[in-house]
């Protein structure tokens, strides 16, 4: 009962410190006049990707590896099979060509460099978690440095920056609320998993990924009620991208990340890249450069399929 009222409670503080926290930032960009496309692959994925960093950071330094990769990974692919599948339901996606120029291989290129640094020897040590961090930083120099000035967008009426108290405010509290949140929920979690006798694996790919993407699912929805769908894509893809490098890279500078359930090696992380694979042909078919609701039960599908064999099949 009281594991049940832990990830609750934890839920709601990271829901409610990622909001914040993409309130501050998304001010803070404003005042600094970055374009929304930036602000989409950058500020708002981080901000959003920042109840993952939280939580993996607790969970490894509390000795719990594999809630912290299973949160990661879990919350990657929920991104793409839950979340793009949900806003792709409510409605047509026209997406740029930067996709397959520039943002679907950057993820594709973390995916593959995660995968190269944990499925051999099963641990991320500090050192490749500093070529993660790296590889993003030089990630972000490229965006700001050559796609700054690909899109030229006008400010929308409600996208005036808040006073700069305020930013700093919901900083703060973005900050605390993360903070509380991920100490709640890991708690709960390994809580739930004692109890029920599964591994912290299952409940850090299933409970807690689902949880720490409701962020990406609130901005991405916000985005498209805003008829800002480029920022939506933008956002998810690059939530994966920061999830992978930054999240995990962070993590693994702090504390060693070792795998202790085979199931991340053997199961978890294929349907990672399979599913992060499989958006590329679903822009291209059946029209060019768009995704559809078609495409969105393509993708829901794959989920739940992912949910059924990792938790009957993948223990």
């Amino acid at each position: 009962m009281f594991n049940l009222l832990f990830i609750a409670i934890g839920l709601a503080l990271l829901v409610l410190g990622g909001n914040w926290l993409l309130k501050s930032a998304v001010a803070f960009s404003l005042r600094l006049n970055i374009s929304r496309i930036i602000i989409g692959m950058t500020i708002v994925s981080f901000a959003t990707s920042a109840p993952e960093l939280i939580v993996s950071i607790n969970a490894a330094v509390d000795g719990f590896p594999d809630l912290a990769l299973g949160n990661v990974i879990g919350s990657n692919i929920a991104n793409l099979g839950l979340v793009l599948a949900i806003i792709l339901l409510l409605g047509n996606i026209d997406v740029r060509k930067a996709f397959y120029i520039t943002d679907w291989p950057v993820m594709m290129a973390a995916s593959f460099l995660f995968f190269g640094f944990l499925y051999f020897d099963g641990v991320l040590q500090p050192y490749e978690g500093g070529i993660m961090v790296l590889f993003l930083f030089l990630f972000l120099i490229f965006l700001l440095r050559f796609q700054k000035t690909a899109v030229v967008e006008d400010l929308r009426e409600d996208d005036k920056p808040l006073p700069l108290y305020k930013a700093v405010l919901f900083l703060g509290l973005g900050g605390v609320a993360l903070w509380g949140g991920s100490e709640l929920l890991v708690k709960g979690a390994v809580g739930m998993a004692t109890l029920y006798e599964v591994s912290e694996r299952i409940i850090g790919i299933t409970v807690v990924s689902v949880g720490t993407s409701i962020p990406e699912l609130a901005a991405s929805i916000i985005a498209i009620i805003k008829k800002e769908k480029a920022i939506s894509v933008g956002n998810l893809i690059g939530s994966n991208i920061f999830n992978l490098l930054a999240v995990l890279g962070i993590t693994s500078m702090i504390s060693p990340i070792y795998v202790i359930d085979q199931g991340l090696l053997t199961n978890d992380i294929w349907w990672m890249l399979g599913i992060s694979f499989v958006i590329l042909p679903l822009v291209f078919f059946p029209k060019g450069l768009r995704l559809g609701w078609r495409d969105g039960i393509i993708l829901l599908s794959l989920y739940i399929l992912f949910l059924y064999f990792t938790l009957f099949y993948g223990q």
